[in-house]
Parts: C-alpha cells; sequence; structure tokens
C-alpha cells in the first residue's frame, strides 16, 4: 500500500515595504507581514506545509521592478530547488507589474511551484485563478501608475515655483530645512571657477590650475566611495558646473528654467561671460561618426592608465586620425610614455596580431575589435587582454613609434622575421590594383570611400603594388635589412633602378 505520510511542503515566506517610513520600530510592516504568512502556513501544518527559517525581507524595494535582493535570492533559492511554496501577505508584495508577474508564474510553473497570498483566497493551477491574479494585478499596476503620477505632478508644481525637490545638491550650496542654503566656503570655490576660466580663457587650462590650487569636487557624505566626491575635476563635471543655471538663484525642470526660492551664488554678467567663452572654445565635430570611426574607443590606454580618444588633425586637404591621452586635456605631467598614436596604424597591428595568434582569419573587423577587452600602450609594446569567449593568453604586440610626420609610422621591432605589416600593406596594395583594373572600382575615390581612406594615401601605398622583385623578395624573407613600411611611402622611388639604389 502507498504510504500515507504526508510529504513536507517547503514554505518561503516573502515580504516587500516600499519606503523606509516605519522600519525603525521594533515590530514594523515586514514583522506584521511575515507573522500573517506564518500563522496561515501553521494552519496549513495537516497538508504537511513547514515555513523556511530563511528570511526574504525587502525593506524600501519598489514593486515596480524585480531588482530587489531578496527577491533575487528567493529566486535563486528556487532554481536549486530549496523551495516549494511561495507564501506573501498580499499579490502586490511581490510585484505590481503585470509584466513582471508574468515572468515569475512562468519561472514557479517551470519548477512546479505554488504561490498564495493569505488574504487573497485563489488558486493559480486554475484558468479563473489566473484570471483572478491577473485582474488584482491590474489594479495593482494601476495604483502604482497613479502614485507615480501625483508625484511627478507635485515635483513639476514645486519646481515651477522655485522650490528644491531633491537630486544632487550641487557645490556650493547645502540642504537646510528641505532647502538649498549657500555654503559660503563652497560659494567662494565657485566663484573663483569662474573667475579662472575667464582668466585663463580654457578648459584644459583652467584644470591644471585647479590641480595647482588643489581645488576639488564637492565632497559628500555617503557610504558608496565612488560618490563621495573630494577628486579633482575633469572636463565634464567641469563644464556642467561652468553651465548650470542653479548659481543665478534658477531651478530647472522640463527643458525650463524657473526663478528658485535660494539665493544666487554669481552675478548675471560674469555668468554669460562665461556662457559666451565656452561657445568661442566650442570645436564643431564631424557628425555622422560611429564606433566604425574608432574601433578602440574606450579599450585603448596609455602606460599610466589614462584613456587614448580619438582625435584628428588636417594637414594639407588630409585628414589624420589619432587616439590620443585624455591626460592632455590638462593633466600632460600625468601621461603616459606614448601621448598619442596614429589611428589606422594602430587598428591594423591590433586586428592583424588578434588574427593570426587567434586564428580568426574569416572574423569581420567589428568581431575583432569587439572582442577587446582592454589594450594598454607604451614605448616598447602593446598589451592586449581579449573578452573571456576570447580564450586565451594575453597578447603582447613589439612595436616602436616612428616619425611623426610619416603617413605610416608604426614600425614592429622584431627584424628577425618578415614584417607583417609590411606584408600586409604589399597584399592589400596589389588586391586594390586589381580591383581598380577589373573596375570592381571606378576610381581612387570609390575605392577610398570604399575603405574609409584618404585618396592621398591610397595613392601612397599602391605604390607598394610596383615594388622591384628584389625588394618584395627581401621583403618576405626579412632580415636586419629589410625595409620599414613607414619608410616605403617616402623613400622609394617608381622606378625599380631608383629603388634598388635606394636600398
Amino acid at each position: 500500500m502507498p504510504s500515507e505520510r504526508q510529504s513536507v511542503l517547503r514554505c518561503a515566506v516573502y515580504t516587500r515595504k516600499s519606503t523606509e517610513h516605519g522600519l525603525e520600530q521594533e515590530f514594523n510592516s515586514l514583522d506584521a507581514q511575515r507573522e500573517a504568512c506564518e500563522s496561515y502556513i501553521k494552519s496549513q501544518a495537516s497538508q504537511g506545509w513547514r515555513a523556511l527559517p530563511a528570511r526574504y525581507d525587502d525593506p524600501a524595494y519598489s514593486g515596480g521592478n524585480l531588482d530587489r535582493p531578496a527577491l533575487k535570492r528567493l529566486l535563486a533559492d528556487i532554481e536549486v530547488g530549496k523551495v516549494d511554496v511561495i507564501v506573501v501577505y498580499k499579490i502586490d508584495r511581490l510585484t505590481r507589474s503585470l509584466a513582471d508577474f508574468a515572468k515569475l508564474v512562468e519561472t514557479f510553473d517551470a519548477r512546479s511551484i505554488s504561490f498564495v497570498a493569505v488574504t487573497q483566497q485563489f488558486n493559480t493551477t486554475t484558468s479563473m485563478g489566473r484570471l483572478t491574479l491577473n485582474v488584482l494585478l491590474s489594479f495593482a499596476q494601476f495604483e502604482r501608475e497613479l502614485a507615480s503620477e501625483r508625484v511627478k505632478d507635485k515635483i513639476a508644481a514645486s519646481r515651477k515655483k522655485g522650490k528644491w525637490t531633491g537630486g544632487t545638491v550641487p557645490l556650493g550650496y547645502e540642504i537646510k530645512d528641505r532647502k538649498l542654503a549657500i555654503n559660503k566656503t563652497e560659494a567662494q570655490t565657485v566663484r573663483t571657477i569662474f573667475k579662472l576660466y575667464l582668466q585663463t580663457g580654457s578648459l584644459s587650462k583652467l584644470i591644471a590650475e585647479l590641480d595647482k590650487r588643489k581645488i576639488v569636487t564637492k565632497r559628500r557624505n555617503t557610504e558608496v566611495k565612488k560618490y563621495q566626491g573630494g577628486i579633482p575635476f575633469t572636463y565634464g563635471p567641469l563644464a556642467y558646473l561652468l553651465k548650470n543655471r542653479i548659481y543665478l538663484g534658477e531651478i530647472h525642470h522640463g527643458g525650463k528654467w524657473f526663478k528658485g526660492e535660494h539665493q544666487p551664488i554669481l552675478d548675471r554678467t560674469t555668468f554669460n561671460r562665461v556662457q559666451d567663452q565656452l561657445k568661442s572654445n566650442t570645436v564643431n565635430r564631424p557628425k555622422g561618426q560611429s564606433a566604425n570611426d574608432a574601433p578602440l574607443t574606450g579599450k585603448l590606454f596609455d602606460d599610466r592608465g589614462n584613456r587614448m580618444g580619438p582625435s584628428f588633425s588636417r594637414k594639407n586637404g588630409v585628414r589624420y586620425r589619432f587616439y590620443t591621452s585624455t591626460a592632455l586635456r590638462g593633466r600632460k605631467h600625468l601621461a603616459g610614455s606614448v601621448k598619442r598614436v596614429p589611428a589606422t596604424e594602430i587598428e591594423q597591428l591590433i586586428e592583424h596580431t588578434i588574427r593570426e595568434q587567434l586564428n580568426l582569419v574569416h572574423a569581420a573587423s567589428s568581431d575583432i575589435f569587439d572582442g577587446v577587452d582592454r589594450a594598454v600602450i607604451n614605448r616598447n609594446h602593446i598589451w592586449i587582454a581579449m573578452k573571456p569567449a576570447y580564450a586565451g593568453r594575453p597578447i603582447e604586440i613589439p612595436w616602436r613609434l616612428g616619425k611623426a610626420n610619416a603617413v605610416t609610422v608604426i614600425e614592429t621591432t622584431d627584424q628577425s622575421q618578415s614584417d607583417p605589416k609590411l606584408l600586409q600593406a604589399i597584399v592589400r596594395a596589389y588586391a586594390w590594383l586589381n580591383d581598380l583594373k577589373s573596375g570592381h572600382y571606378d576610381s581612387i575615390e570609390a575605392l577610398a570611400r570604399e575603405v574609409r581612406l584618404h585618396p592621398k594615401i591610397i595613392r601612397q601605398q599602391l605604390r607598394l603594388a610596383f615594388l622591384a622583385p628584389t625588394i618584395t623578395e627581401a621583403a618576405i624573407a626579412g632580415g636586419a635589412s629589410t625595409l620599414t613600411l613607414g619608410a616605403i611611402p617616402k623613400m622609394l622611388p617608381l622606378s625599380w633602378f631608383e629603388q634598388r639604389k635606394a636600398r
């Protein structure tokens, strides 16, 4: 005969409260919810229900999303089979979102988990029970959205009246009686920053002067270290400070500024002079640039940890791309051993090396650069760390920087074998020449548009397709006498006789 012993159902009690109000009390809302749930579980003891000792409490967390630590722990325990039944006081304690509830129900069904709200009786295994749940959740979501709209309307009305409704307190102010009040010491710092900007005329010089005077960002009392402030200014925060109309005694809301209740720190004349100076220093960047124009953006660093961002210069109508150390913007003394590198050459060198060492011959260029987690450059080598999906040791590329005015200035330092960059350039030159001969491109300009290089660079590098046979053989064989890629466009004429003579 089958055993009549009732199997044990492990019950997890989940509680949540939206705000911090009342949590300091000895017996708060979370305790009340848990007590009601545990009483219900005891009433089902004859069915084998037993409350788990683990607490899943989310104090001061919204029910509008699933980003809650206790809920995440509960879902993790469900995944490993530690829970059979979930018990809550009301369904809106679990979630107030229909979409999130659908995800949770799918998770519960996959693990055969039962769900109970002790004050709302229904059965999730029946269609009527699910309908009841959805109706209740619809009202819960409606209530949440209505409350959100009321709060937004209240904030908008308060801001239009010039009231401070919360947020990050700017340098120069502090909060007193829920209002912005001038901090005399910080206010003087703000006035000094605006005065120095008018004197120096640029953000880079201003940053250097602020560093010299040890002027830093606002210090804040917070447990999260990165928000504590008191660090040297960088471009973004400094530009934001100089444009902040709150120093004129105004409050911002919905793209507009309103007269505020707080006192101004600056006079309007000084503020307007600074705005005019900022506008005159604005550099018009080319529009329509994408990540493909600088695929190492956010990935390339100098050997002192400074990010190297994309920049460019023009000479004789030719646009040259570079990666420059961000330390050059006001803190040149903090820059690494390599402050600027030509973009096209560094990208080609890194891409070629990764393809060769990781056997990614047929991979798209975008996939190659997506796999780069971090690249650090110094005078002697480039160190590349790949993302976990690209398993393998870090890649190290020996190299050195050639003449700064050369079209191609990167030269590999390994002279014991053929220069892979030179060989790649020769192959590419022959491919370009064949494409032009076959009519695949009707002009050098069309080819240049396709490969995103200036026509002048295409013409110079096409010379590699007209190297003397003996020079090409030497490039393949390698050795100490191999010509560098940077030297060929500048030094070699088209005549084979003159080329051999130049060697």
